[in-house]
């Protein structure tokens, strides 16, 4: 299951995307999940999985590995999902036993699903279209304006990139932590949720152990080597917009604005 994740994960391919600067990549991405909760409007939701579909086609991913991932959030999806079809007040639809369906509950339950599945499609799409080494760099320039405010904004770009690039290596880890302890006789599969919750202890142990030997290991690399921020350092390939980057700048201004006129114009 868990190397099912591909959040996280670079796919090394030629593409449009690919080679789109990054912070287009990053600015593209808050746009596009910004679109997804300004307007809850089906026209709005029609408009935003069309361009969802383009942004797929044009990465050459293939579509069967990117929902690799949806694998992983499937329960937190129907939980959520669950909570918004019954707990959700308004006009009746269907009564079973105390619980009640409601005509509300049902559309929310609805955007919640697209909404969650389109958040992390887009959010996937990024990191795998954009290398840790380019994702840093476009999260440095993006956040160049809060050096004003004195945040140390290539600390900050350096442990979210860091933090993306363990996501695969820690779920590896724990799938090879679960193998080992099921060869040992361990049951991560059967009996109740408090079962399976205390059955998990054998398998979080450890994990912690590593994570904290591989960031331990990550410093004394970093201090061997001398870094010492992002004051004075250079790029071996700085950013530099391209005339396609600005071509996708409007491009994605003109999606946010069609959103927005879909979901004012969209009666339901």
């Amino acid at each position: 299951m868990f190397r099912e994740m591909t959040l996280g994960q670079y796919y090394q391919t030629e593409s449009r995307l690919h080679r789109l600067d990054p912070r287009v990549k990053l600015m593209g991405t808050l746009i596009f999940i910004i679109s997804l909760f300004i307007m809850p409007k089906v026209a709005s939701y029609v408009i935003a999985t069309v361009f969802l579909i383009c942004l797929i086609k044009l990465s050459r991913v293939p579509f069967g590995y990117m929902i690799r991932g949806m694998k992983t959030i499937a329960l937190i999806m129907m939980i959520t999902v669950v909570f918004n079809l019954f707990l959700t007040p308004g006009e009746p639809l269907i009564r079973f036993l105390s619980l009640t369906i409601t005509r509300e509950g049902l559309r929310n339950a609805l955007f919640t699903a697209v909404r969650l599945t389109y958040l992390i499609l887009g959010s996937t799409l990024m990191t795998l279209t954009t290398t840790p080494n380019d994702l840093t760099d476009g999260l440095e320039k993006g956040l160049g304006f809060m050096k004003l405010f004195k945040l140390p904004v290539h600390e900050i770009a350096m442990m979210m990139s860091i933090a993306l690039r363990f996501i695969p290596i820690l779920l590896e880890e724990t799938d090879k932590i679960m193998k080992a302890q099921q060869a040992r006789g361990a049951d991560f599969e059967s009996g109740g949720l408090i079962k399976r919750s205390r059955a998990l202890v054998p398998l979080l142990v450890p994990l912690f152990v590593s994570a904290f030997r591989r960031a331990n290991d990550l410093a004394l690399a970093m201090e061997a080597r001398c870094y010492h921020g992002g004051e004075g350092r250079t790029k071996m390939k700085p950013l530099e917009y391209k005339p396609w980057d600005i071509r996708a700048y409007i491009i994605l201004f003109c999606y946010l604005a069609l959103v927005i006129l879909a979901g004012i114009v969209s009666p339901v």
